[in-house]
């Protein structure tokens, strides 16, 4: 086997347990709202406070790495996760549960950025694209097996055991990396940014806090608004700290190369959209449609079994239409499959949900690997670990946004409604807005040029006759 394949495969375990874990949970909100005598929305906050901390600590993964070696870190990371996914396992109450997801983030902030960056520092640009999907196909394991091993569990189990079946999975994480995978670290590493770590750190703290708080009464709305507020002009000040900085910890110079804002801002944008689906699906299903944990788990697998087999295509597709077409296109369709979900009702056939939510994640899939491939087609080597850091805080913030707006679209069209109670229609139309959020990131995509990202898929061909090759072998 190749190393850089073997590298990939062997990130891909951080990524398998990291995606695995945030769908079995997804399932099982319902089920943990219940135990926990909680409101389903208010559980909100135990997606969004693991994705806060990720947005929060991500920025600094990429010096600690230059600093301490890539391979050091990773393991550490695991082993935090895994540590963290006990405690999540052991929680009894909202706040005990917030508290482990938030050390739970700890370890994901460092775990998953930097594997990708061992990746990219390890394979050539022109085979970026097959290594990213060697890397993303055991990854992609994790969403497809996650949904219904999760609703199996907290059906005819507890969900508790969701979060502790990281543990084998975290250990040989550990074990193959500490064999395989070389400690790589920058020989010069410059000053770490602390002053602008605190800026941009407070701020993504308290805007995605601020906008999870939304709704539900769970805090004044004078004191949620001067929140949101105080953190956009800390986001402001961060801004401005940047431009007169080099070594900044999130480097804004970089939005300055098309390919790469492209595939930050336009991905940040389309992932809001898609970050909603994980939260709206189950409780649709569960709460809307009265299944068990286990049959919606069952159903909205489908969306990452499509994703996985986009996978095998992704190259081919980017190589025939190019990366500025796919990326306008895919995200009109991405969009109309995400709306279609709103026309779901308890009578539906399981089999056509099935099928809509698989070829939602076909297309879907397509849309990630061309934003994660383009967002590094013109970076040089010494500013990858921060355009890397830039790109996974990006991701982080839209999926938490995405849950946030998807909450309060939901608050809203119950009180447009009067319902006391939460309604599959309420439920339903959250889909449409959402929709239209993701359908909005080809205005972004539409200003690329029309060879964008051309170098990347370059030696496509070659790749797919290399990929044959193995396979066969």
């Amino acid at each position: 086997m190749r190393p850089a394949v073997l590298t990939a495969l062997i990130v891909a375990t951080a990524l398998f347990m990291e995606n695995m874990d945030g769908t079995v949970i997804s399932t099982s909100l319902p089920a943990i709202a219940r135990d926990l005598h909680q409101d389903p929305i208010v559980l909100k906050l135990a997606l969004t406070s693991y994705m806060l901390t990720l947005a929060v600590f991500i920025p600094a993964s990429g010096w600690i790495a230059d600093r301490f070696g890539a391979r050091t870190v990773f393991c550490s990371a695991i082993v935090v996760f895994t540590l963290g996914s006990i405690l999540c396992g052991a929680s009894t109450t909202l706040e005990t549960l917030i508290a482990a997801r938030v050390f739970q983030g700890f370890g994901g902030a460092m775990m998953v950025p930097v594997g990708r960056l061992v990746l990219l520092r390890s394979v050539e640009k022109s085979d970026l694209v097959d290594a990213l999907a060697y890397l993303t196909v055991p990854a992609l394991l994790g969403p497809v097996a996650g949904p219904p091993l999760g609703g199996f569990i907290t059906t005819y189990f507890n969900w508790r055991w969701i979060f502790w079946i990281n543990v084998p999975i975290g250990l040989l994480g550990v074990a193959l990396s500490l064999r395989y995978i070389a400690n790589l670290r920058e020989e010069i590493v410059p000053r770490f940014d602390f002053k602008g770590f605190l800026l941009s750190g407070a701020g993504l703290l308290g805007l995605i806090s601020g906008l999870s708080l939304i709704g539900r009464g769970m805090a004044p709305a004078w004191e949620v608004s001067a929140q949101i507020g105080a953190s956009l002009v800390l986001i402001a000040l961060y801004v401005r700290h940047a431009g007169l900085n080099e070594d900044a910890i999130l480097d804004l110079k970089l939005l300055k190369i098309p390919t790469f804002f492209a595939g930050v801002a336009g991905g940040l944008i389309f992932r809001i959209g898609i970050g909603a689906l994980p939260f709206l699906l189950p409780l649709l299903l569960q709460i809307g449609f009265g299944l068990t944990p286990f049959e919606s788990g069952s159903l909205t697998f489908a969306t990452a079994a499509g994703a996985l087999a986009m996978k095998f295509t992704a190259s081919t597709a980017l190589r025939w239409f190019g990366f500025r077409r796919t990326l306008i296109v895919n995200a009109l369709i991405s969009g109309a499959f995400m709306a279609s979900y709103a026309l779901f009702t308890p009578t539906t056939p399981h089999w056509v949900i099935f099928a809509a939510l698989l070829a939602g994640g076909f297309f879907r899939s397509l849309e990630f690997t061309a934003l994660n491939a383009i967002s590094y087609a013109d970076i040089d080597p010494p500013r990858m670990s921060r355009a890397t850091s830039f790109a996974s805080v990006s991701q982080q913030m839209s999926g938490a946004v995405g849950v946030a707006v998807a909450a309060v679209c939901i608050q809203l069209i119950q009180v447009g409604f009067g319902d006391l109670t939460l309604e599959a229609r309420d439920l339903s139309l959250a889909f449409v807005a959402v929709a239209a959020i993701s359908s909005l990131s080809m205005l972004v995509f539409v200003r690329l040029a029309p060879d964008a990202g051309a170098s990347l898929a370059a030696k496509a061909p070659a790749a797919e006759d290399e990929r044959a090759a193995a396979a066969a072998e």
